[in-house]
């Protein structure tokens, strides 16, 4: 990156970086806080309830929490990385970090969008097998289930679209860092 301080493309590229690390950490700080809450409100929810102490739930749980865990570090890297990188790029020659250290953290970013995204994509996969097994079991052919711990309740829907909220913030992630590392490559 040594073009001249008037290069128009230099200043889209940096003014992409700092715009695209903002927009990255904002949405996933909204969909992390609900996916959030929603996790911190279910087991106050299912107090009581017997079919909560269900192990599938609590492995889709763990997984779903990790996943925020590494959308913890993406916003961190969105905001401590992308956005200085950004600024420093519309610096003088001199502070400009050179194209294989920006491509680099975009890398990193990327690696730590796709842990995440595998973390609550398998949460997913446990809570909703549970639900599928959950489902078979509720009644058929005249057969009426009667124990309440077979039943789907709309708290086990919620934990779904918190993973899925957790899969969406991570894609945002991985669009952002994509798309930086596009107009990174046609400078």
């Amino acid at each position: 990156m040594t073009q001249s301080d008037s290069s128009p493309t230099l200043k889209q590229i940096a003014s992409t970086f700092r715009l695209t690390g903002w927009i990255s950490f904002w949405s996933q700080l909204v969909l992390t806080i609900v996916s959030g809450a929603i996790l911190l409100f279910a087991p106050i929810a299912s107090r009581g309830d017997q079919s909560a102490n269900n192990p599938g739930t609590n492995v889709g749980v763990i997984l779903t929490v990790c996943g925020i865990a590494a959308l913890g570090f993406n916003m961190y890297w969105a905001v401590f990385r992308y956005i200085p990188i950004g600024r420093r790029l519309q610096g003088a020659a001199s502070t400009r970090p050179k194209k294989a250290d920006a491509v680099q953290a975009l890398r990193t970013g990327l690696i730590a969008s796709l842990v995440g995204i595998l973390l609550a994509l398998l949460g997913a996969e446990a809570i909703i097998g549970l639900l599928f097994g959950k489902a078979l079991s509720q009644g058929a052919a005249g057969f009426i289930n009667t124990d309440q711990s077979k039943f789907i309740k709309p708290l086990d829907i919620l934990v779904v679209q918190a993973s899925i909220n957790v899969i969406l913030a991570h894609f945002i992630a991985i669009a952002a860092s994509l798309w930086l590392l596009n107009k990174m490559s046609r400078q």
